[in-house]
C-alpha cells in the first residue's frame, strides 16, 4: 500500500526523534527483555558522519531512521554507513512505511558518497528481516555491539 510519507532531517535530540526512540527502545524491552545498548552518540547523525530522519503521516510523527558511517567492511564496499533507529509505530504499519523509510536511506546515504548499507537486527525481529532480506540485503558477518549474541543478525547491500 503506498503512503504519503513526509520524510525529514532533524538531529536525533529533536523531540520527535525522542519520543520515538524510546517506543522502539520499548519495544525491545517486550521483545528481548531490555533496551539496545548499542553505544550511539548523537555526533553520529551529523554531517559528515550521519543523518537521522523521522518519517510523518498526515503530519504526525510515525517512523525513525539514520545512517551514521561505519568502518565495516562488506561486500566488497571501502565506504559503508549503518542504518540504526529503524521504527515504525504500530499504528503505521503494514503500508510501505519503513520500506519507503529504508530507501530515503539508501539515497541519501548514496548521495554523500556511500558505496554499501550494513545493519544489525534481532532474531526476534522477523518483520524486520523480512524487510531487509526482500529489499536485496543478505547476510554479512557480524559486527557491533551484539556480535557475540546468537540473536544478533547482520546484513548488507551495495548501493
Amino acid at each position: 500500500m503506498e503512503t504519503d510519507l513526509q520524510v525529514v532531517r532533524v538531529p536525533i535530540t529533536h523531540p520527535d526523534a525522542q519520543a520515538l526512540i524510546e517506543a522502539v527502545q520499548a519495544e525491545y524491552v517486550a521483545r528481548y527483555g531490555g533496551q539496545d545498548e548499542s553505544p550511539i552518540d548523537a555526533c553520529d547523525f551529523e554531517d559528515p558522519q550521519g543523518r537521522f530522519y523521522v518519517g510523518h503521516l498526515d503530519g504526525v510523527p510515525v517512523a525513525t531512521g539514520a545512517w551514521r558511517r561505519s568502518s565495516v567492511r562488506a561486500l566488497g564496499a571501502q565506504v559503508t554507513a549503518e542504518v540504526k533507529r529503524m521504527y515504525v509505530v504500530p499504528a503505521a504499519q503494514r503500508r510501505g512505511v519503513a520500506r519507503r523509510m529504508l530507501a530515503h536511506l539508501e539515497a541519501t546515504a548514496a548521495e554523500a558518497g556511500i558505496e554499501a548499507m550494513v545493519l544489525e537486527t534481532g532474531m526476534k525481529q522477523p518483520e524486520a528481516i523480512a524487510l531487509y532480506t526482500s529489499s536485496g540485503y543478505e547476510p554479512i558477518p557480524g559486527f557491533g555491539h551484539y556480535r557475540g549474541s546468537e540473536l544478533s543478525r547482520c546484513f548488507g547491500r551495495r548501493i
